[in-house]
């Protein structure tokens, strides 16, 4: 196949050494010290099983140097979507898929209000990577898990074809009959996660440590699962359990990525994860006091101020 990451960050470039490995034609689109570090020495994948380096089909950061491909891998933060969406144009031919992998349950949306429908897909990326240095991944997390459908969730060719790539060619990619319940599934877990990690400036072990912490976890995860029935998806009505026990299986360390970004004074993605429900609660007709105060906290450091 024939697949872009747009851009080559950490999802993006996880994928692109793991596809470009199995035989696949990868074009990565990045910019700046990354996109040199791609040219002059490949793209290195720093994994759990050992370190990989490859040479990417295509290193740019232009889309329109690599013309139409079979499918697009997006992987940008929340706010980047739209400038990044329009410079996926080139690439997009009659039956192209892009797959947007960001936080959040708008992205399909959102994109499909640029591209044309029909080339718009949905999944959702359960791996833990971060660009560790220009041109080098890090995968921080064992799991790798890609979910991913057309919009309706119905079989198509394009969609087999880009899981079969993926699957073998390492991580787990399995089919999905409802790809609206699995990423709100997700969103239910992370939205917790992001917004007490960050706002509280803490991990997941002091969450379970604090009993008011815990309460103000399992009240995101309430509020997210109440938005996401009221909006139609089929969320088992067992999600709020099922959510905190699996959220006690999550590294002791671990922190959402608005967390690291809010501590290192970079950009949040605030406004598709707790400022979502807050937003979406609210077009729906329904209280999220806990998620609008979280929005509340972090919001004078949206833009990355410190």
């Amino acid at each position: 196949m024939k697949i872009a990451t747009m851009a080559t960050g950490g999802i993006g470039g996880y994928l692109a050494v793991r596809l470009t490995n199995a035989g696949h034609q990868v074009a990565t689109i990045a910019r700046g010290a990354h996109l040199e570090a791609i040219k002059e020495n490949g793209l290195t994948l720093d994994g759990f099983d050992g370190t990989h380096s490859i040479e990417p089909w295509i290193a740019t950061s232009h889309p329109e140097d690599v013309g139409e491909v079979d499918a697009v891998i997006f992987g940008v933060k929340g706010d980047a979507l739209e400038s990044a969406a329009r410079l996926c144009l080139p690439m997009i031919g009659s039956d192209t898929i892009v797959i947007p992998f960001l936080n959040g349950v708008e992205a399909s949306d959102r994109l499909a209000d640029i591209l044309p429908e029909e080339n718009v897909g949905n999944g959702l990326a359960q791996v833990s990577t971060t660009i560790s240095a220009a041109g080098v991944i890090k995968q921080t997390g064992e799991f790798n898990r890609f979910i991913f459908a057309e919009r309706n969730s119905q079989p198509s060719a394009r969609i087999d074809a880009l899981r079969n790539a993926i699957a073998e060619a390492g991580p787990s990619a399995p089919p999905t009959d409802d790809i609206e319940r699995d990423l709100w599934a997700k969103f239910v877990l992370f939205s917790a996660v992001s917004g007490v990690t960050a706002a509280a400036r803490c991990t997941m072990s002091d969450i379970f440590g604090n009993d008011n912490l815990s309460e103000l976890f399992k009240d995101i995860i309430s509020e997210t699962a109440i938005l996401g029935r009221a909006r139609g998806v089929a969320l088992p009505g067992t999600i709020e359990a099922d959510i905190w026990s699996a959220a006690k299986n999550l590294p002791p360390t671990m922190r959402a990525s608005t967390a690291i970004d809010l501590e290192n004074g970079r950009p949040l993605e605030i406004e598709w994860i707790s400022g979502a429900v807050s937003r979406l609660s609210q077009d729906a007709g329904i209280e999220a006091p806990v998620n609008k105060a979280i929005y509340a906290l972090l919001s004078p450091y949206r833009h990355g101020d410190k």
